[in-house]
């Protein structure tokens, strides 16, 4: 009798289809041996991608003149030189050299994962990737919030729109979502565009400041008196503004989306994938035209709106709150220009929230799958949407949509990547024994460590985020690890001639081998008396049919941190013993990689046999975890039956 399909299971099976659509290409860029190449990213001058990051780098001028205002007061234009300074002489030389060390995209997240191996690595790694989960939320949020702020104060907005923050901040956030479940297409020209109408129109505004400041200089001469009053010993005022410097830390964005771009970057010709010095060029070049058209900005928007806009609107529900260069835009402009700039920064901040995502969906599988640290569904674009946008929703709620609260946890996760940068730059400059450039670094560091201090003091809140950020990324990955332990994640199996001279001389029926602990022989053994008593016991405990004709295989195990790698097999000739050494991450995966591949070479599944490990099992799991070790034989076997569903080409497995 026929089955027939309920309309009910056909549209769950359609809807589990739509989410996991890509799954199994994504996945399968990541396999080894036989997977296929991911299709190569389309390139593009450094001047237009230099757009793409503009996006996210670029848009903070919408809130960071209020902010800095709100934060030193008359001393803002001061505070944001020093902001300046940092830049240019701070981050800007840092992230120069993260372009030539990770010219991929890598980030300085993989330089210091290169410079800390094993598990003290990878821990480090996902407290980062905490923060930068931290750093790539906040800008949707803030961005969308500060976005909706542009939106209802505007004077040709019904006030109807007024006191809904909340609601419009979440249905941008949930447009945004939406763009990215229908599927998103990086689009430079949009970029282009945006950023150039952006950048004109703050252009048309400060100009406008300037002038309003030049034709009246009574303007500048009050200021000067205030802060004299205030501040009557200049030392005074550089020191007030050194200390009030880490609360404009958000004019620092941009930095590490600026290399993770770098693969859109358009080479030269010549330029390989191991020395693409045309990329590098190009992404440095990237690097500095932003750091200096934003530093331009940021002085002179900075000075025009401490100058030009009452104190009492800095405040939180005062006019300039949260959009300074807007309020100026409206008020010495008229509305019909200050629409067009409202319309404009509400362009550019919402598709900052687009690069924030589009950084986090490249993010999160290029390390935690790496690691075997993502579920299986992670690694397809849409379920990861639908889970950043309910962080968003619930951060947008539990800050009320208000940018300046949001302002201290966005600072902090850019404070901490820079500062990981900064180090990371450090340690590769002193491996590299060029001294001098490694204390400037240090110098840098120690600047970059003391702002973020400061601002984690003052602003803990970015802080708490981070941390459940940090708690919920180790918690996922660890029990992602835990159920993919028993996964075949070898990539490749490499063997040299004398190991494939071994599996020739007996191919000649079920080849059969005996997995032996290395280094394992008492005081006064020789590896002949190893090898002697290893046979006799397994002659003994398996009755194997002819114990001349095994193949002894020993693993080493390298980095259990690692959750794929590729495996390589070397024949050793030891007296009248044949041995197999192999070196990988852990020694259940290695040797069921191992007995696949020799059954795919002779078309005849091998044997293995083991030894029982004495000890409690659920110890063994852990070791097995944590070093790749533990109770091999029914890791092993569990391996195999999960690689090979069916039992008659599956290797066979003997424990005694």
């Amino acid at each position: 009798m026929a089955t027939t399909t309920r309309p009910a299971d056909e549209l769950k099976h359609r809807l589990g289809d739509w989410l996991l659509q890509g799954l199994t290409d994504r996945a399968g860029r990541r396999q080894g041996p036989h997977a296929q190449p991911p299709p190569e990213h389309p390139r593009h001058p450094w001047w237009k991608v230099m757009c793409l990051t503009g996006v996210d780098y670029f848009s903070t001028l919408g809130y960071q003149p209020g902010i800095a205002a709100l934060a030193a007061g008359l001393l803002s234009p001061l505070a944001t030189i020093i902001l300046v300074l940092v830049t240019l002489f701070g981050a800007l030389p840092v992230y120069r050299r993260v372009a030539v060390e990770s010219p991929h995209g890598e980030g300085s997240i993989a330089m210091l994962e290169r410079l800390l191996p094993f598990w003290k690595g990878k821990l480090f790694v996902l407290a980062l990737l905490g923060f930068a989960a931290t750093d790539f939320m906040i800008t949707m949020t803030l961005s969308a919030a500060d976005a909706t702020a542009h939106l209802v104060e505007n004077p040709l907005v019904p006030r109807a729109l007024h006191g809904h923050n909340v609601g419009i901040t979440l249905l941008l956030l949930a447009a945004l979502g939406a763009v990215f479940l229908a599927g998103f297409t990086e689009a430079i020209t949009i970029a282009v565009l945006l950023v150039g109408s952006y950048l004109a129109l703050n252009c048309v505004v400060v100009v406008d400041g300037l002038w309003n400041i030049a034709t009246a200089p009574g303007v500048f001469f009050d200021w000067t008196r205030l802060l004299v009053s205030q501040y009557p010993n200049p030392w005074l005022m550089v020191a007030v503004a050194l200390i009030v410097f880490p609360k404009l830390a958000l004019g620092l964005s941009g930095f590490e989306t600026g290399v993770a771009v770098m693969p859109l970057i358009d080479g030269d010709p010549d330029d390989t994938e191991e020395r693409p010095r045309g990329r590098i060029r190009g992404a440095r070049k990237l690097l500095t035209t932003a750091a200096l058209i934003m530093s331009a900005f940021l002085i002179t928007s900075s000075l025009i709106t401490t100058l030009l806009i009452p104190a009492p609107e800095f405040q939180p529900g005062g006019a300039a709150n949260g959009r300074a260069l807007a309020y100026l835009a409206h008020e010495h402009l008229g509305n019909a220009f200050g629409t067009v700039y409202d319309v404009s920064t509400m362009a550019i901040l919402w598709f900052a929230g687009a690069s924030a995502m589009a950084g986090l969906l490249n993010l999160v599988p290029r390390y935690l799958p790496r690691y075997g640290m993502a579920p299986h569904w992670a690694q397809a674009v849409r379920p990861l949407v639908l889970v950043f946008t309910a962080i968003g929703f619930l951060i947008t709620i539990l800050f009320d949509a208000d940018v300046d609260a949001q302002g201290g946890a966005y600072a902090t996760g850019v404070l901490v990547l820079i500062t990981s940068a900064a180090i990371a730059v450090t340690l590769s400059a002193r491996r590299r024994g060029r001294r001098r450039a490694a204390a400037a670094f240090a110098v840098i560091s120690a600047i970059f460590i003391y702002t973020t201090i400061v601002n984690i003091i003052e602003r803990p809140e970015g802080v708490q985020i981070a941390s459940c950020f940090i708690a919920g990324i180790i918690a996922v990955s660890f029990l992602s690890r835990a159920i993919r332990a028993f996964e075949l994640r070898i990539t490749a199996v490499h063997l040299d001639e004398t190991a494939e001279e071994f599996i020739r001389e007996l191919a000649s029926g079920p080849i059969r081998l005996i997995a032996h602990e290395p280094h394992a022989r008492g005081e006064g053994e020789t590896d002949h008396d190893e090898y002697r008593k290893k046979l006799d016991e397994e002659r003994a405990g398996h009755h194997l049919p002819d114990p001349d004709k095994v193949l002894l295989v020993e693993v080493d195990i390298t980095d259990p941190s690692e959750f794929e790698s590729e495996l390589h097999v070397h024949g050793e000739r030891r007296g009248p013993y044949r041995v197999l050494r192999v070196s990988g991450p852990a020694v259940p995966n290695a040797i069921a990689a191992l007995l696949l591949h020799i059954r795919d070479m002779t078309g005849v599944p091998p044997h293995i046999y083991f030894d029982w490990t004495e000890g409690n099992p659920v110890f063994h799991l852990l070791r097995y975890l944590f070093t790749g070790a533990g109770e091999v034989a029914p890791v092993t076997r569990e391996i195999l039956r999960e690689a090979e569903p069916d039992p008659r080409r599956r290797p066979a497995v003997h424990v005694g």
